[in-house]
């Protein structure tokens, strides 16, 4: 009674533990290694990665002592020479855990050696000749690391040449050889099919799991474009149907209405323009979503050489603008097209802010360089002079200012936006006049 109070209470760890570790042998063994790499390498348990050394250096160190005694004593091989013997059919099992096809050779060339000795020596009359115990289990053990790691290929030339070495023995000396020769081969030949096969799951099943990944993306992929494809259908449909309209009618007021002032003729004319050059923005956004590739990004960007248009824009828009360029910003061939592009969306985003939150408030533009590399865009409006459009009702959603961020950072630069204390607005971009991999 005292005995079981003693004892601790027993816990399904141990049981847990073992079958966790099987699980990651079994998942280890079907793994492929690559070339260089240990048996075994890839195993998610450390103890299982360790086996391969284990199992080498209990085989090395369990064979090549028995095998030194029973040459010496058992066949009278000298002593010098059955201990030379014994290590090299031993010792290569531990190379076998990285290089099994490197040690399968020295060892094979050390066994049929071994063959010859044993038969030029005294007591090799009713023994096992030309292969011993140990030969046989060390043999084993190394064609179970051959077939974790080699190709078929590899496999059969090893088996077809173990046969051929039997064969040589059989015919040297056929009383002797009792049936050995034909047992290692077929124990050699069951052990590289049953590790080749297992090898040859863990193939398929990775070839099964980049299939499957391939198919993935592909799926991924497709919906993508499909996506792309609904959204370039929807703002076909809906969007650049409505600026038609809208370019139509402003085009066709002056006819229509042959009594207007011509101060409305040429706000007519400002909308229609205004409208035919958010098509043109539109068939390129529609040709970029309808593309596999980028063919739409051939058309060429605007650029601070469209920055003038964008401001007369909003001065016929009612907002009285005005713009300071310097004149030795460089070319739309010499400004990288992110950052010429990035900087004209800027201004084009707080311009369009200005018309619809601060109507009539007096604006700035600027855009000049620094003589350091850098590209100064800066928008400062005050505060409005008339009510908000009604579209707008005062508010908005933030999403301008986050495509501002989201441009300015991918071309590496800095953004500073906020109010002014005079109720007005400022926005102000740095950015790079080389591409950031250039910068300092």
């Amino acid at each position: 009674m005292n005995d079981e109070k003693r004892r601790p209470p027993r816990t399904p760890q141990t049981g847990v533990r073992a079958q966790e570790l099987l699980r990651s042998l079994g998942t280890a063994l079907a793994t492929p290694t690559r070339p260089g790499e240990a048996l075994l390498a890839r195993a998610s348990s450390p103890w299982v990665r360790r086996l391969p050394y284990a199992v080498a250096f209990a085989s090395a160190a369990a064979l090549l002592p028995v095998t030194v005694v029973v040459l010496v004593q058992d066949y009278r091989v000298p002593g010098g020479l059955a201990g030379a013997l014994a290590t090299v059919q031993t010792l290569p099992l531990l190379l076998a855990v990285t290089r099994p096809l490197q040690a399968w050779w020295v060892i094979s060339a050390a066994d049929v050696a071994g063959g010859f000795v044993l038969l030029a020596s005294s007591g090799v009359d009713g023994r096992p000749w030309p292969w011993t115990p140990m030969v046989i289990v060390g043999y084993l053990v190394l064609m179970a690391a051959l077939g974790l790691r080699e190709r078929r290929r590899a496999l059969v030339g090893v088996w077809l040449a173990t046969g051929a070495a039997g064969a040589v023995f059989e015919v040297v000396s056929p009383n002797r050889a009792a049936g050995l020769t034909v047992l290692l081969f077929v124990l050699s030949g069951t052990v590289l099919l049953v590790t080749a096969t297992l090898r040859g799951r863990g193939e398929a099943e990775r070839r099964l799991v980049e299939q499957e990944t391939i198919s993935e993306a592909e799926r991924a992929r497709r919906t993508l474009l499909e996506e792309r494809a609904r959204i370039a259908r929807e703002l076909h449909d809906v969007v650049a149907h409505h600026m038609s309209v809208i370019t139509v009618q402003a085009d066709s007021a002056p006819y229509r209405l042959p009594d207007l002032p011509e101060g409305a003729r040429d706000e007519f004319a400002s909308i229609a323009a205004g409208a035919r050059e958010s098509l043109a923005e539109m068939r390129r956004l529609l040709s970029v979503l309808r593309s596999e590739g980028a063919e739409g990004e051939r058309a060429p960007q605007p650029g601070l050489d469209r920055v003038q248009q964008l401001v007369e824009a909003t001065v016929r828009a009612g907002v009285p603008a005005e713009l300071s360029m310097a004149a030795d910003l460089p070319g739309p061939g010499e400004l990288p097209q992110a950052v010429g592009l990035s900087a004209y969306r800027i201004v084009q985003e707080a311009l369009a802010n200005v018309v619809r939150h601060a109507p009539g408030s007096a604006t700035r533009v600027s855009v000049r360089g620094d003589g350091e590399g850098w590209l100064h865009v800066l928008v400062v409006n005050g505060p409005a002079e008339g009510p908000a459009a009604p579209l707008e009702g005062g508010t908005g959603t933030g999403h301008g200012l986050v495509g501002m961020r989201e441009r300015v950072r991918l071309t590496g630069g800095f953004l500073d936006t906020g109010p002014l204390p005079d109720g007005g607005f400022r926005v102000a971009a740095r950015l790079p006049l080389t591409t950031p991999k250039d910068l300092p």
